[in-house]
């Protein structure tokens, strides 16, 4: 009775398969069971229970669901459970794949096939288009059955997801179902849960190598140990965690990354690694372009191992965070991975400017001596990095973490800083550096002090308010609104005169007459060695400092040189600038022989220079007081008594007094003096101080802020070694740590205005002449003597021509940059100039430009070539001629003169500007 039950519910199923009165999308086979029968578990699917003794319903089942393709086209579903395979069954379960094409998952649960069996059942995929998923759980496949699925896949194009739960593939079939991924494009799960992790290197290195899009879940449960996951690689967020593996593995998949582009996210934490692992992780940061975070905490790597990750970064250009947090290695390893990060040198490159996040400590990270110094550098020249973390760090002191924080004074890229379970972060003095430090540095968003001694202590709210306090909007205050004017304490003479006048003699005498006490030592040397200076004429422009009291005198010596000329308007005083002239002209021809200049020829060369003043006074802007004048005679001494010609030249002053009546403040005195005698020329040294006071006076005043400048500079440039030349970063950066009125005080403050203010003080200063600064060019010359010599007493010189392959008077940027560094560079260690220790070629070129040394055939265009007025066939310093003499040649020109040629005239510097102008109209836009 019971028997005739069971066999009716099985007629039942193969009536409702056959009829079709039931919509099935499942149907699961249980073999082995105690009794046959029938189970719907839902409205659509069915459980199907088949014990020993009705075996037989089984293959009956198969071929009347292949029969029945048009009754069950609803059909999704297979489930086989304890099913011992026979070939046969196979083959009637192919052919209801091969007629039910809406079919899409098998699931194989505690099945047994034989290698018939999975032969054809890897047939069946080989033919299979529709099927999506297939799972095997603890059915016992092994290697042979991987391979076989493997050999069907490589040829399958369905397929997207394949599970093996609770089996033992074995090395040998993970290689094959690697080899298999290498083919097979549109498998996107694999799933495999192996009692042995090394199954996991084959098939997660073919995936990244093959830069598959293939989600990868890789279990293991070794000798009876709980099971674990080994491999996980998520492609919707580019994840790739690896969670054991042993080294070979960890270097077969660090070779697999090299070239791929589907990981943006590796993750190795707790995978001890070594050496051998780093130095193949090092090519993959060289090589590998897609990277964003790599995550190497608790790996035990030491500081061999992160000098080769340190390696990578210099060629690296997508990582953006780097953990390292939990390792082995010494200050070594933290000064080598710190170094891609950071600049030595003002013009030095930062190697890795990608990398964003660092994080690295841990109780057994020995940072020391090197690796608080690298730490330093890299906070005070770094860039780039927004995030850094020393974590329950034990070796760093309280001076150390004190020393951090200083170093972020002049930080402003670093937002977020992590000091979680250092020991040394406690104490008065660090919460006092803290607080100053966030004082001058709105930047920094985020301090994690957690389990510090400063956060147990319950000293870590202030901070935390400050760090409010810098997030907030400030209301907007005009600082150079009513901001303290005061008298300038510079004041600029300029020494103008042709060459030989003895200008640089008076100048060093001049000096002598101050107080030796107050010389700096190198001026004193400068002193002794006059003799030597009056044989050589002074190699471009000079300028000599020297203090009188409360008040700074700078001369300017200005070249006699010819050559020179066209330099003289782009130092000439601005509108209001404190600054007078020495017009410096010798009574004869020259110093080495007795041959006297005439009155004319005197006459002539202070006729130039006052034409030069007047009219550069008149092309800059409104005059607040006419240019101050006075006349210097050198060599004076040579005269035994006043002659005629004496006198003449007396008048012929007098009469040029009388001539630039109202264009220039003429001092009544004229002055003769020995350049060479300190005794000689001590009352020309009481009328400089005279008049540097009363110039001072006149002229309108400035910012106190420029004078507190002024010392402010002379501090950075003895701390800096010096330098001649400053950095628009360097100047922002000294404003923000030493200059409360130009500090951006909150990270909301309006940037640009600030920059507004700053740029505003550092025109000012340039218009003092305390400074060199153009906006355009983003530095400061700070020591103008250096720039007038060094820079553009070279680049005056600069014979282009010559070293150009140019026919048509142009050149393009990257020639001229080699130029200028095979011209201004020693070939000599120590020798020669010392410009690009200071300034790049690029500079230089942008330099020329602004000062209209060359000129752009297009601005428009970055890649535009240059026009240097000198490497025309027709260039400054040659003599000018016509270039064809023929009996049919007709010339016609124009002369160009200033409508007061008596009192002005067009300077040397006009000219190159014209020439270049005339070039452009006639030969580049005909």
């Amino acid at each position: 009775m019971a028997a005739s039950q069971n066999f009716r519910d099985l007629q039942w199923v193969l009536q409702v398969i056959k009829s079709g009165n039931i919509s099935l999308h499942s149907i699961s086979f249980y073999l082995s069971q105690p009794t046959s029968g029938c189970y719907q578990e839902t409205e659509n699917s069915i459980n199907v229970n088949i014990s020993k003794d009705s075996i037989l319903y089984f293959s009956q089942l198969l071929t009347v669901l292949a029969t029945a393709k048009d009754s069950q086209e609803s059909l999704r579903n297979l489930e086989f459970h304890h099913v011992e395979w026979e070939a046969q069954q196979l083959r009637n379960l192919g052919m209801v794949l091969e007629n039910n094409l809406n079919i899409k998952q098998l699931m194989f649960r505690r099945n047994r096939l034989n290698v018939e069996c999975l032969w054809e059942l890897s047939e069946i995929l080989k033919r299979n288009g529709v099927i999506k998923e297939i799972m095997f759980s603890e059915s016992a496949i092994g290697a042979a059955g991987a391979g076989l699925l493997a050999s069907a896949l490589k040829v399958n194009d369905s397929l997207e997801e394949l599970q093996i739960w609770e089996d033992s593939i074995g090395s040998k079939g993970a290689e094959e179902l690697s080899k298999m991924i290498e083919v097979n494009s549109t498998l996107k799960l694999l799933t495999i849960f192996d009692s042995n992790s090394i199954t996991a290197t084959p098939l997660i290195s073919a995936v990244l190598a093959r830069n598959r899009a293939m989600e990868v879940h890789i279990w293991s449960g070794e000798k009876g140990e709980k099971s674990s996951k080994v491999v996980e690689f998520v492609p919707e967020n580019s994840t790739l965690r690896i969670y054991r593996l042993d080294i070979s593995g960890a270097c077969r998949v660090a070779c697999a990354l090299g070239w791929n582009s589907t990981v943006k996210s590796l993750d190795l934490t707790g995978v001890r690694l070594r050496s051998r692992w780093a130095k193949e992780f090092r090519l993959v940061l060289e090589q590998n372009q897609s990277l964003k975070e790599v995550t190497l905490s608790k790996t035990c790597l030491k500081d061999k191992g992160v000098v080769y990750v340190a390696a990578g970064l210099f060629k690296n250009q997508s990582l953006e965070s780097l953990y390292l947090d939990g390792n082995w290695f010494t200050g070594i390893g933290v000064e080598h991975l710190l170094c891609p990060l950071s600049r030595f040198s003002a013009l030095q490159y930062q190697a890795n400017v990608t990398l964003k996040s660092v994080t690295f400590g841990g109780g057994r990270t020995k940072i020391g001596r090197d690796g608080l110094a690298a730490i330093l550098q890299m906070l005070t020249t770094n860039q780039s990095v927004t995030r850094l973390g020393i974590q329950d760090d034990e070796s760093l002191r309280q001076e150390d973490i004190v020393k951090i924080f200083r170093s972020l004074e002049r930080n402003a890229t670093l937002r977020h800083l992590s000091l979680q379970g250092c020991k040394g972060v406690g104490g008065e003095l660090v919460l006092q550096t803290i607080m100053e430090t966030l004082q001058v540095n709105p930047w920094i968003e985020d301090i994690d002090l957690t389990r510090t001694p400063l956060q147990n202590s319950g000293q870590t709210d202030g901070i935390y308010q400050k760090l409010g306090q810098n997030g907030r909007t400030e209301p907007e205050i005009d600082l150079l609104k009513d901001m303290p004017l005061t008298v300038p304490k510079s004041c600029r003479v300029f020494f103008c005169g042709q060459e030989y006048a003895g200008k640089t003699t008076l100048c060093n005498s001049i000096s002598q007459n101050f107080s030796s006490s107050k010389l700096p030592y190198m001026d004193q040397v400068r002193t002794l060695v006059n003799p030597v200076e009056q044989a050589v004429r002074t190699a471009g422009m000079k300028v000599k400092t020297f203090k009188d009291e409360d008040t700074k005198i700078s001369i300017w010596n200005l070249a006699g040189q010819h050559e020179f000329y066209s330099l003289h308007d782009l130092m000439f005083p601005g509108h209001g600038s404190a600054s007078f002239f020495l017009i410096v002209s010798s009574l004869f021809r020259k110093p080495t022989n007795r041959e006297s200049k005439t009155p004319a020829e005197i006459e002539e060369d202070l006729q130039y220079w006052l034409r030069f003043i007047v009219s550069n006074s008149r092309r800059a802007a409104q005059q607040c007081m006419l240019p101050n004048v006075t006349v210097v005679l050198t060599h004076y001494d040579k005269i035994n008594q006043p002659s005629q010609d004496f006198q003449a030249t007396v008048n012929s002053i007098q009469r040029l007094r009388d001539k630039f009546q109202g264009f220039v403040d003429f001092y009544p005195t004229v002055f003769t003096v020995d350049a060479r005698s300190s005794a000689s020329v001590s009352k020309l040294t009481h009328h400089l101080r005279k008049t540097s006071k009363t110039v001072l006076q006149r002229v309108p005043r400035v910012y106190e802020l420029c004078n507190d400048l002024i010392q402010i500079l002379s501090d950075w440039r003895t701390e800096n070694y010096n330098k001649p030349a400053m950095k628009w970063k360097e100047f922002d950066e000294l404003c923000q740590v030493k200059v409360p009125s130009l500090r951006i005080r909150s990270r909301h403050d309006n940037k640009e205005k600030v920059g507004m203010r700053r740029r505003a003080i550092a025109n000012c200063l340039h218009h003092i002449g305390e400074v060199i600064y153009f906006n355009e060019l983003g530095f400061l010359i700070l020591d103008c003597e250096w720039f007038c010599g060094e820079v553009l007493g070279q680049l005056i010189r600069l014979d282009a021509r010559k070293q150009s392959t140019t026919e048509n008077g142009f050149i393009t940027r990257k020639e001229l940059e080699k130029i200028l560094r095979g011209s201004l560079q020693s070939q000599i260690p120590g020798m020669g100039s010392k410009v690009f220790e200071n300034l790049e070629a690029s500079d230089l070129v942008r330099m020329m430009l602004k000062l209209e040394l060359c000129y752009e055939q297009d601005p428009s265009d970055p890649n535009s070539l240059l026009l240097i007025p000198s490497i025309l066939e027709e260039g400054r310093g040659r003599p000018q001629r016509w270039q064809l003499i023929a009996p049919d040649c007709v010339y016609s020109g124009r002369h160009l003169e200033c409508d007061d040629s008596s009192h002005m005239f067009l300077t040397p510097g006009f000219f190159p500007r014209l020439q270049a102008r005339i070039f452009f109209l006639f030969f580049v836009f005909p």
